[in-house]
């Protein structure tokens, strides 16, 4: 206890960025788990843990280049398109054919929650940059101490996934209001759209009706 009060420079950062990683890192665990909930048990645990490693490990890499990346015009809006497009397929009961491998799968779906939670920290990764002050070792270490969290979280949720199957269609709802919102704070997008009020509002739930309209269309096919 006198050592975090003697180093509140570096303590109170780490703080902030743990903080802010567990409070974003519901709708991760949201996404691992229903990116889960098609493998077999005996993998579930495998995907969960390499794919929240590869999801840190990624969005790192994007804290590094936070800055001159997000300022990219369309950056976001494709981001945004390509999560509403995991949104459709994770909401859809999308079994895989009997041919494809469980190793196979498995490997597919770490890509998945790879790719789903940089994306999903887009519009997040600036305030994990901005509380860690540019030091990208304190960065790391605050994202390190919220992966056991997220991981239990995402085994919590993949219960409850299995125990009431309603929630699918939550957290792809989930997912299309981040993707909608997401949308049009583009950079490119601003310029015509900034004086809309209640835009993000409005995408928002335009992004979650996509999501579960997709989702069950695709499931039905």
């Amino acid at each position: 206890m006198h050592w975090l009060v003697e180093h509140l420079d570096f303590t109170l950062p780490l703080l902030q960025i743990v903080a802010i990683d567990l409070l974003l890192g519901g709708d991760n665990a949201i996404v691992i788990a229903m990116a889960c909930r098609m493998l077999p048990a005996e993998h579930q645990k495998k995907a969960i843990l390499l794919g929240t490693v590869g999801a840190v490990l990624a969005r790192i890499i994007l804290l590094v280049i936070s800055v001159q990346l997000l300022a990219l015009p369309w950056l976001k809006a494709v981001g945004a398109i390509l999560l509403l497009w995991i949104g459709c397929k994770l909401v859809a009961n999308d079994e895989e054919e009997e041919e494809i491998s469980a190793d196979s799968r498995l490997w597919k779906t770490v890509l998945t929650i790879m790719i789903a939670d940089v994306l999903m920290s887009l519009d997040n990764v600036l305030a994990v940059a901005a509380a860690g002050k540019g030091n990208l070792w304190l960065v790391s270490l605050g994202v390190a101490i919220s992966i056991p969290i997220i991981v239990l979280g995402s085994k919590v949720v993949l219960r409850l996934l299995a125990c009431f199957p309603v929630m699918i269609k939550l957290g792809g709802a989930l997912i299309g209001w981040i993707a909608g919102s997401m949308l049009v704070t583009d950079n490119a997008l601003l310029r015509f759209t900034g004086e809309i009020q209640h835009l993000p509002l409005i995408s928002g739930m335009a992004g979650v009706l996509l999501v579960l309209l997709s989702g069950c269309i695709l499931d039905r096919s």
